[in-house]
C-alpha cells in the first residue's frame, strides 16, 4: 500500500496531507486559495493519485507560507509513499499543451533533489494567487520529494494556461514514473542499488 499522510504545523500554517499513490485521482482540497485548489485537484487528477489537502495559513498576509508549506508536505508524502522505490519506473517526460501555452516537464525520482524552472509570467497574479508562486510550490515540491524536476514552458500567452500547462505536465509525468514496471518489479532502478543517500 503506496500511501502516506504527513502534518505540517509551523507558526504560519497548519498543514495536513495524505496521498495514495496507487488511488484513482479523487482530490479532497481545502487550502483556502481557489486557484492553488484547482491546480492540486487536476494534479490528483491527471497524475491518477488519490489526494486530501487541508491547510489554513496566514492569508491576510499572503499565500505565500501556505503555497510553500503544501508544497513541502506533499513532497515529503510522496516521498514517504514510495518506500524503497523499488519496481518504480523513475523516468518520465511530457510535452503538456494547454491551448496557446506548451510546458515540457521530464522526471527523475533520484533521491536527489532539484529543480530547473523556466516559465515566464506577463501577470503578477492570476485571480488572487501570486504567479511567482508557482516556482515556490515546484521548489518546496521538488526538494522534498526527492526528485529532479525540469519544468520549461516553450511557448504561452495566458497565465493561468501556463500555471496549469506546468501541473499537468508534472502529473502526467508522475504518474509514469511512480508506476511499477512489471518487467523490474523487486528492484531498485539503479545500477547503484539505491536511490538517493
Amino acid at each position: 500500500m503506496r500511501k502516506a499522510a504527513v502534518k505540517r504545523t509551523t507558526k504560519e500554517t497548519d498543514v495536513e496531507v495524505a496521498v495514495d499513490l496507487d488511488g484513482t485521482g479523487a482530490a479532497s482540497i481545502a487550502t483556502g486559495i481557489g486557484f492553488f485548489d484547482h491546480m492540486l485537484e487536476l494534479l490528483a487528477r491527471h497524475a491518477r493519485l488519490d489526494l486530501a489537502v487541508k491547510a489554513k495559513g496566514d492569508l491576510h498576509i499572503d499565500h505565500h507560507h501556505t503555497t510553500e508549506d503544501v508544497g513541502i508536505a506533499l513532497g515529503q508524502a510522496v516521498r514517504k509513499a514510495l518506500g524503497d522505490m523499488k519496481g518504480i519506473t523513475r523516468y518520465a517526460d511530457v510535452h503538456m499543451p494547454m491551448d496557446e501555452a506548451l510546458t515540457r516537464v521530464a522526471l527523475d525520482i533520484s533521491g536527489r533533489p532539484f529543480l530547473v524552472f523556466r516559465a515566464e509570467f506577463s501577470r503578477d497574479k492570476v485571480g488572487a494567487f501570486d504567479t511567482e508562486l508557482v516556482q515556490e510550490w515546484f521548489q518546496a515540491f521538488a526538494m522534498n520529494a526527492g526528485v529532479t524536476l525540469h519544468v520549461e514552458t516553450l511557448y504561452g500567452s495566458n497565465n493561468h494556461h501556463i500555471a496549469e500547462s506546468c501541473f499537468k505536465g508534472l502529473a502526467r509525468a508522475l504518474r509514469v514514473a511512480i508506476a511499477i514496471d512489471s518487467r523490474a518489479a523487486g528492484e531498485i532502478p539503479s545500477t547503484k542499488g539505491q536511490l538517493g543517500n
